[in-house]
This record gives C-alpha cells, sequence and structure tokens, in this order.
C-alpha cells in the first residue's frame, strides 16, 4: 500500500486524535505505510484572540483542509465541533470516529456544585454558549475569555489566576487527566457543542482508495448523530458567535435530538426535542433547527 499522510493540528490532543484514527486503520490495513504531518492553524497562531474576531469557527480547520486540497496530506483529522457545518466542495467526512464522552466538564480544585455557590467566582472558557448556559446555572459566575491548549489552560488553575475552566470531557479523557475534573455537567444542565467528542476523519471526494479506507473506521450510529446535530446547524444559519447547544442520541434505532438556542441579546434560550428514525436524521436535525428558529423568532437573526 501506498505511503498515506494524514494532516492535524500539533497540539497534545489532536496527535491523540490522529493517533487514534491510525491506530484504527491499521486494525484493518496492517500493511499501511501512515505518515504525519503536523499543521499550524490560524487558531493556533493567534491564541490571544477571541475567536470570533479572527474569522469565525473553521480557524482550526482551513489550513488542514487547504493541505487536503492540495494533495500535501491524503487524510484530515479534526475534532468535529470545530468544523463549518457545511463542508468545502471537494471534501467529505469519510469517517465519525465512535463519540467520546460529549459532556462539558468543570476543571477546579475546589468547586464541586455551581448552582450552591454563595461568592461569586471566575471561569475561564471561549465559549458564548457555555458562558450563558453557567449563567443560567448561577449569576455569580464571571466568565472570562480563555484560550490556549489544554495543559496551559489547566495551569491558570492550578496557579490560582481563574477558579475554574471548562473543557470538553472528551479532550481531557483523551490525554488522561480525568483527576483535574471537579464536576462533569449532565447534559440537561448544559448541553454540548454540535459534534463534541466526535473525531471527523476528513479525505478528498474523488479519493476512492482514501475514502475506502476510512469508510471501515466510521461508527454508523455516531455518524447519524453527527448528521442530525450539523442539519440543526446549517438550518439555523449559526457562526462561531451563535450560542447553540446540541445533542443526539439513539435508542432501539429511534434518534432523539435536543437542542438549545440562545437570543443574540443572550438573555432568553429556546429548546427544543424532536425523535425521528435514526435513518432520518437529517430530516430530525432540520426539524429541530426549523423550530429553533420558530421559537426564537426576532431574537435571534439568521447568518
Amino acid at each position: 500500500m501506498n505511503k498515506i499522510t494524514i494532516g492535524a493540528r500539533g497540539s497534545k490532543l489532536s496527535l491523540a486524535y490522529v493517533s487514534k484514527v491510525k491506530n484504527l486503520i491499521l486494525e484493518s490495513f496492517k500493511d499501511a505505510d501512515i505518515h504525519i504531518k503536523t499543521i499550524k492553524t490560524s487558531g493556533d497562531i493567534h491564541q490571544d484572540i477571541k475567536i470570533s474576531e479572527i474569522g469565525g469557527k473553521n480557524l482550526f480547520c482551513k489550513e488542514i483542509e487547504e493541505n487536503l486540497i492540495e494533495n500535501n496530506i491524503d487524510i484530515a483529522v479534526h475534532s468535529l465541533k470545530d468544523m463549518e457545518s457545511v463542508e468545502h466542495k471537494d471534501l467529505m467526512i469519510g469517517a465519525f470516529v465512535k463519540r467520546n464522552d460529549p459532556r462539558d466538564s468543570l476543571v477546579s480544585k475546589k468547586i464541586k456544585n455551581l448552582s450552591e455557590l454563595n461568592n461569586s467566582i471566575i471561569i475561564g472558557s471561549s465559549s458564548r454558549r457555555r458562558e450563558l448556559q453557567l449563567k443560567k446555572i448561577n449569576k455569580k459566575i464571571s466568565v472570562v475569555n480563555l484560550r490556549g491548549n489544554i495543559d496551559t489552560r489547566i495551569q491558570k488553575v492550578e496557579e490560582k489566576k481563574l477558579d475554574a475552566i471548562i473543557l470538553a470531557a472528551a479532550g481531557i479523557k483523551s490525554l488522561k487527566l480525568e483527576n483535574k475534573i471537579g464536576l462533569i455537567f449532565e447534559t440537561n444542565e448544559m448541553l454540548p457543542a454540535v459534534g463534541q467528542g466526535i473525531i471527523a476523519v476528513q479525505c478528498r471526494k474523488n479519493d476512492k482508495l482514501i475514502s475506502d479506507i476510512i469508510k471501515k473506521i466510521n461508527d454508523r450510529e455516531t455518524s447519524l448523530c453527527a448528521k442530525a446535530e450539523r442539519k440543526m446547524l446549517q438550518t439555523i444559519g449559526g457562526d462561531c458567535e451563535t450560542a447553540v447547544g446540541g445533542l443526539a442520541e439513539i435508542h432501539n434505532n429511534n434518534l432523539k435530538l435536543k437542542a438549545q438556542l440562545f437570543s443574540d441579546l443572550g438573555d432568553e434560550s429556546f429548546e427544543c426535542e424532536i425523535t425521528g428514525r435514526d435513518v432520518d436524521a437529517s430530516y430530525v436535525g432540520k426539524a429541530v433547527g426549523e423550530k429553533l428558529l420558530s421559537l426564537a423568532g426576532e431574537k435571534f437573526k439568521k447568518k
């Protein structure tokens, strides 16, 4: 088999995801000659600026996708939640790796319950969704913008510069840092970002050899949940500043999609939950998106 080059960001977490993808491919193709190319993205370069101020969500994927389009790499590995809901016309997600824990977690040495806080606390996060969800749990919480890799963020808590930070549980678990977690939010109190906990494996649409290879590592249930969540996001026309959470789950061939959208001002939220057949994932996602737009009305402007 010819050399296969996988491209991804150079962070510890991205490399952990690449390692997982590589090992999954090797399970089916033991003689595959797999190489890894790390790519610096705009999101990695401008770590001291809010994502919304430097061009939006695709900042962690754009340069990697460009390398894929230009044939510098054969496979791109992304955190699905970093990807735009509409892909480049020449690219496709060929596999969704079985979902890790989709929930959000609080990294803190002292906080075990947010709703019972008596004093005001400062939590680091770069997500408007998380900020508004935290405010719903307890108005005493202040949120400051915090970006950077997981190690750097955790250090801020350990140096007592922040009371806590919020990170995706999937990332912490992938780096075996569970001992840093103070609490994990159940999805009924904090709905995660669309695609959270899912590794997306992307290739060129016209590359049949690679698409056939990565098809082997696709998890059907995860791919259907991802399809529903991403269709909801497409339908509402969200961008990186849109405060929206969504999670799809499958039980007995039925897919339930629950979503929460905040108003532009952030003072109201709108929830919707719809269940349909798992094979109708895209339809369920569209229905949830349309319902959220209907509930929000003029309070949310579609981008």
